[in-house]
């Protein structure tokens, strides 16, 4: 370590030198770089966002059924609802068909099973009543109140075809991102060194230099195992180098800390995507990860410390740090359920009992603010699982009661509120924080101070609670706003990706945990300038603290293993395509598809 700090303290010296010398250079240099720094986060975000939003997602046929008239229908996902109503995935315009009549679902092993829903007029399969659910293989006949359907595979051609479009489908080639990105960082680090003169710390190179070796080294070694499509670690890459930027210029001394904690963050990033690949491993883990959830809030309510009215920090020896945001992850892994469990009663039933006593913790804990995420986080979950608006209407309708029962007992909860679209009028008490934020926004305008160059990190939780008006004032309005819109974006490409999810697993927690990004970014700025109240959550990859990035960078890896596209996702596993066309011709042939045989022609190269 001595030797890697020694030359890099040379350097800073140096610098610092030339700075006491030529007083104007650094002025002249932040003057400069206030206009190219919102050019260079254009240029990171551009190719990410882009791709996310852009590039189509083929939906991936695993298998078909014949219907009595002899059309097919493709089953495009691993979990199928079969029945008469519009939101069955494999809809039958028959009478005698329920609305949710079966569910077909594929295992990891490829077999099939058809789940009974309870239908009025049974299920069959070869003519034998199915009682709650039955393997099918390929080439029996499924009857769905007397009409009765074929399971036949996806023929060879049809697979091809659908190779040709998936590879037509490649993201973007992102490292001009990074390349982009790698600029930013050494510009912002220098920005930063010129800002503090001689007094900068050897810690903000050291951890500018650390994230950029990780971010490379990232990207190098997925690359090795023909992985593409990193636009989501640019979106977090980018946040994380904010993140920095904002904690060398409030608490440098925490500077190291919170990048060990985006390289923490990072490793578990990839340790639950690759857990992930295994839906019967996640589910045999649910009820693990539920009890983690009511042990990290109980725990914290024993033995945790009081910060800003609320008890919701683990101190041990130095360390500190926020079991709520690891509850977080381990909540939406427990909520979210694969088909054939959605449809238990039971299942949602167990949810909501978790939810009530998660939520009941953070009440008694005064963290109102996560409380109000894990309730948003719930109703989405509660939707997708259930789809039943009148009773999430009930219960939104049992929070607001609870809520006002808290505020009957706990009656200095409201004065917390009471500042709320009030906060020039008290400026010098309970809106203390709110105009001093909205007022550090304002003088950094478009372009900002300057990284460093800011006042707003004098005030309490500048660089936590209040980070969208630091960002605001030292980098400007711009790059504020353009990562409001990259944690939007990750929201809306999971809205987009669920058309095509394999499993309902991966829709409902990446559905989840995009929502809750952005609904804690939401508090986030909207509490800052006074919109809402100020609530005490973080801003996702932005804000200073090591519980609150490992949390953001888990919940990107739900995110993640909805990405279908061909090697996109390390969250996926895929056969190479010579071992997919064989294994379609195989299961071809085992039901005599007349096609199995036939060559195809070679298809034209891109």
């Amino acid at each position: 370590m001595e030797r890697l700090t020694e030359p890099l303290q040379m350097g800073l010296d140096a610098v610092c030198a030339l700075l006491a010398d030529y007083p104007l250079a650094g002025v002249w240099y932040t003057a400069f770089v206030r206009f190219l720094f919102p050019v260079l986060a254009v240029l990171i975000l551009w190719r990410a966002v882009r791709s996310l939003l852009k590039i189509p997602h083929t939906p991936e046929t695993w298998g078909l059924l014949s219907l009595p008239n002899g059309a097919s229908i493709p089953l495009t996902h691993w979990e199928n609802i079969l029945g008469r109503g519009r939101s069955a995935d494999v809809q039958l315009g028959y009478p005698s068909v329920s609305r949710q009549h079966a569910a077909l679902c594929r295992g990891e092993d490829e077999q099939w099973t058809l789940y009974d829903l309870g239908s009025r007029g049974g299920t069959e399969i070869n003519g034998q009543k199915v009682e709650g659910s039955a393997p099918v293989r390929l080439g029996d006949t499924v009857t769905l109140g007397g009409v009765p359907l074929v399971f036949l595979p996806q023929t060879v051609a049809e697979r091809e075809a659908l190779e040709q479009r998936r590879r037509s489908e490649r993201p973007t080639v992102i490292w001009p991102s990074f390349l982009w990105l790698t600029v930013f960082q050494v510009l912002a680090c220098l920005q930063l060194v010129v800002a503090a003169g001689e007094g900068v710390p050897v810690s903000v190179p050291l951890a500018f230099l650390g994230l950029t070796a990780v971010m490379w080294l990232y990207f190098a070694i997925l690359r090795c195992t023909r992985c593409v499509g990193f636009e989501m670690e640019t979106i977090a890459f980018f946040l994380s180098t904010l993140s920095l930027s904002v904690t060398a210029s409030s608490a440098p001394g925490s500077l190291f800390k919170q990048f060990l904690a985006t390289v923490l963050g990072l490793g578990l990033f990839l340790v639950l995507g690759l857990f992930l690949r295994d839906l019967s491993r996640v589910q045999r883990i649910r009820w693990l990860m539920a009890a983690a959830a009511i042990g990290l809030l109980g725990i914290t309510l024993l033995i945790g410390n009081s910060k800003y009215g609320a008890v919701n920090w683990i101190s041990i020896g130095g360390l500190s740090f926020q079991p709520s945001e690891i509850a977080k992850i381990c909540y939406i892994f427990a909520g979210s359920a694969t088909l054939e469990r959605l449809f238990r009663r039971r299942n949602l039933t167990l949810f909501i009992v978790l939810t009530g006593i998660c939520i009941g913790l953070l009440g008694l804990m005064s963290d109102f603010g996560t409380a109000a995420v894990f309730f948003v986080t719930f109703l989405v979950i509660a939707y997708l699982r259930s789809g039943d608006f009148a009773t999430l209407a009930l219960i939104c309708g049992g929070a607001v009661f609870g809520a006002g029962i808290v505020v009957r007992f706990k009656p200095y909860i409201l004065s917390r509120f009471a500042s709320w679209g009030h906060a020039w009028e008290s400026a010098s008490t309970t809106g203390y924080q709110q105009t001093r934020t909205m007022s550090a926004a304002a003088s950094g305008g478009l372009l900002g101070m300057g990284g460093g160059n800011g006042w707003l990190h004098r005030i309490a939780a500048a660089d936590t609670d209040l980070v969208f008006g630091m960002l605001c004032e030292e980098w400007g309005l711009l790059i504020a706003v353009l990562a409001v819109g990259s944690i939007v974006t990750l929201a809306f490409f999971a809205a987009r990706a669920c058309r095509v999810g394999r499993s309902s697993f991966y829709t409902i927690a990446a559905c989840a945990a995009g929502s809750l990004l952005v609904f804690q970014t939401c508090l986030n700025v909207f509490g800052a300038v006074d919109l809402l109240p100020l609530t005490g959550v973080t801003f996702p990859f932005v804000s200073n603290g090591g519980s609150a990035m490992m949390s953001a960078w888990g919940l990107l890896a739900f995110l993640k293993a909805m990405d279908t596209r061909e090697n996109a996702s390390f969250a996926i596993r895929r056969r190479p395509a010579r071992q997919l066309t064989e294994a379609a011709r195989r299961r071809a042939e085992a039901v005599g598809d007349p096609f199995a045989g036939e060559e195809e022609e070679p298809h034209e190269k891109n």
